[in-house]
């Protein structure tokens, strides 16, 4: 993993450490299955014992992840892992019982011919018809899975970790952030509620689709309602390709990623704009102590995720999944190695170079 550049720490950042651990805030991006390399992210985060993560915002996947993490919290940071570790192989379980297995052949081959053609048909019927005929009932095996992986009534009495997850409300456009106080097995579902797959998920009177649309992840709250200065954004969705999408199928992937990285960006060009003012003194004395300086750093996905495909995201095989964790093991590693002295200090990654 590259180094990236320094930016010079204002003096209004704020550092803060609990039990001797350096304090920070993660935002987690939803992918699907490739949400298993945060998975792996924040098992080294855990196991590493340096950091003590107060806030996480996440959508979709990472919404799950998010919960997951903080209900094993509870219990540390070994029963944080144990849960991640449960809640993915529980996913993997649910999702082998409808898996198309290669024929010994295709296996050989690196092939699964049945797989392709379903995964084809399932592409075109989602343009075609809508998940209210496809699937009427509104069968989604993940909402039992995070059910039985997580008790949401003592997740919200807990103020372990401060939790904001995002989805999309239908009817008005806006982004809905669901606090620690908010979180249910529905919200979590409203954050992954992709609108081709789904039903709008209803709470409370209104519907909601995947927080993607509004933010992948959204970084506000984390900026108001937690001491931290340092915010570690955790991608799964490449933000840059090498190359320029041909296929169909590749296309439809690069527009969905630029889609889901498009909120993100904008609250990116917000927090460097601030950044700026602070830096050059723009900002009188009287109100430097009212605004924090945020120091942003990034593990982005680019070389750990750019060979997968798009079709990718919905794989199951604990094999698979295990080997993003593995990846994300890796790169989380790389990344305290020559970013955890910065922590609390300066920001890893100069936000106008890198995202703008």
């Amino acid at each position: 993993m590259a180094t990236k550049p320094k930016q010079a720490t204002a003096a209004a950042a704020k550092s803060s450490e609990v039990n001797g651990r350096k304090r920070i805030n993660v935002a987690l991006q939803g992918g699907g299955a490739h949400g298993a390399f945060s998975w792996g992210v924040l098992d080294k985060i855990l196991e590493d014992g340096r950091l003590d993560i107060e806030g996480i915002s996440g959508c979709s996947a990472g919404s799950m992840n998010a919960v997951v993490y903080a209900y094993g919290q509870l219990k540390g940071a070994d029963g944080a892992r144990q849960a991640l570790h449960d809640f993915w192989k529980a996913v993997s379980d649910a999702g082998q019982r409808f898996a198309i297995k290669p024929t010994p052949i295709e296996k050989m081959m690196g092939l699964n011919i049945g797989k392709s053609m379903v995964d084809s048909s399932m592409r075109m019927m989602s343009k075609m018809m809508s998940p209210y005929q496809v699937n009427p009932k509104n069968a989604n095996p993940l909402i039992d899975i995070l059910s039985q992986q997580v008790d949401f009534d003592e997740l919200r009495k807990s103020s372990t970790t401060k939790l904001f997850l995002s989805a999309t409300n239908v009817r008005t456009g806006k982004v809905k952030v669901f606090d620690s106080h908010e979180v249910t097995a529905q919200a979590v579902m409203a954050s992954a509620c992709l609108p081709e797959l789904f039903h709008a998920v209803e709470i409370d009177g209104e519907f909601y689709w995947d927080g993607g649309y509004m933010g992948n992840p959204v970084l506000y709250p984390l900026f108001y309602h937690t001491d931290s200065s340092d915010v570690v954004i955790i991608h799964v969705n490449p933000i840059e390709r090498a190359a320029p999408p041909k296929t169909a199928l590749e296309i439809s992937n690069r527009l969905n990623e630029i889609t889901f990285n498009s909120a993100l960006m904008k609250e990116l060009r917000a927090i460097g704009f601030v950044q700026k003012l602070m830096d050059e003194g723009w900002i009188k004395d009287e109100y430097k102590e009212k605004m924090k300086y945020v120091l942003m750093h990034s593990l982005r996905a680019e070389n750990a995720l750019s060979d997968l495909s798009a079709e990718s995201k919905m794989e199951s095989d604990w094999g698979f999944l295990t080997m993003l964790r593995d990846r994300g093991r890796t790169y989380a590693t790389e990344w305290l190695n020559e970013n955890y002295d910065d922590i609390g200090k300066r920001s890893t990654v100069d936000v106008k170079k890198a995202f703008l």
